[in-house]
């Protein structure tokens, strides 16, 4: 059996998982610890506490999933003033190979480590094996990618997606495209604006300027904070989150008709997604938002607008849609390409 050490390397929070690997994708946890990112100076430090903890041998192979841009196996974390080299890494942890990888990079490889139940399934499609696959995520941004099969593995590839054009369908959407134009006096509005945590709060301001519904005190407040502590690194309140609650209990016209709009959109996005790539494999849904608000994806609104293709509909109908409910899979996913090394 080979020790593997897996980790999710976020600006917050770092998590690290030591894994013993009886082959590539059954692998068995051995110790696993949360840190505060901020509370180290490197990476280095944090894995070296971490080990002594563990009290097991260092492991042969490792694989960080990095909340940032990986280049020539190099890595600058994005909240964080880490800068990770897989060289430097070898060298100063003893390990005798170690990988760094974007972390939606991660979610990909990490599927094929999930259950059954990790799954909630929105469509089931017509499956198709040796098919592409595809992933779409959104949380702080929009990620998405895709896995094509070679050999006896499947290849993932990140993209930047979440930045392409947002793409209104109705008189609603256009107006919603204008509202953030103009609001933040730029020349194009991406995808990721919209479809996002960020885009939730957008669509709330959007709607509630237009005076499309009237807004409860409570959220109007925790809004108004917000928007009063834009520019700070660190905010009092969760506008997204405090919107995505009301709008799930239905205690607030405003944020149930928000959460609706994002629904919408955020299903013709994974529809455009589907349009490129084909993949019968399967499109997961990955993300900290599709968990939290699962009941509002399974209402149908989701899927009628990832299919609404025009004649493209029967394709995409036959899809298989999957949310991953799993916030560790990113965790899984750096596990099993550690395992690949």
């Amino acid at each position: 059996m080979t020790l593997l050490l897996a980790g999710d390397i976020g600006g917050t929070k770092t998590i690290l998982r030591l894994v013993e690997a009886v082959d590539s994708l059954e692998l068995h946890t051995i110790h696993e610890e949360t840190y505060r990112s901020g509370d180290f100076p490197d990476l280095v430090p944090l894995v070296q506490q971490f080990l002594i903890k563990a009290n097991t041998p260092v492991p042969q192979k490792a694989c960080f999933a990095i909340a940032g841009p990986v280049v020539n196996n190099t890595a600058k974390l994005t909240n964080l003033a880490w800068f990770l080299d897989t060289d430097r890494l070898q060298q100063e942890l003893g390990i005798e190979s170690i990988s760094l990888i974007n972390d939606f990079a991660a979610v990909g490889y990490g599927i094929f480590g999930l259950s059954k139940q990790d799954l909630l399934t929105l469509q089931a499609g017509k499956h198709k094996l040796e098919a592409p696959i595809a992933i779409i995520g959104a949380g702080t941004g929009l990620g998405q990618g895709f896995l094509i099969k070679q050999g006896n593995y499947y290849q993932v590839f990140p993209s930047e997606g979440g930045h392409a054009d947002f793409a209104p369908r109705s008189e609603l959407e256009f107006q919603l495209l204008k509202y953030l134009l103009d609001k933040h006096d730029i020349q194009r509005v991406s995808v990721e604006r919209v479809v996002s945590g960020q885009g939730v709060v957008a669509i709330y301001q959007f709607l509630r300027d237009r005076k499309i519904a009237a807004e409860s005190p409570e959220i109007a407040q925790i809004v108004r904070t917000w928007e009063q502590e834009a520019g700070q690194s660190e905010k009092s309140v969760d506008p997204g989150a405090a919107i995505g609650t009301a709008a799930l209990q239905g205690s607030d016209r405003l944020s149930v008709q928000t959460l609706q709009l994002f629904v919408d959109i955020y299903g013709a996005e994974a529809g455009n997604l589907a349009l490129k790539f084909l993949p019968y494999g399967g499109l997961y849904i990955a993300g900290g938002i599709a968990p939290k608000i699962k009941t509002l994806l399974q209402n149908g609104s989701f899927i009628l607008n990832f299919s609404q293709k025009g004649r493209m509909r029967p394709i995409l109908e036959e899809i298989p849609v999957y949310i991953i409910l799993n916030q560790q899979v990113g965790l899984i996913g750096a596990a099993l390409r550690a395992a690949r090394l």
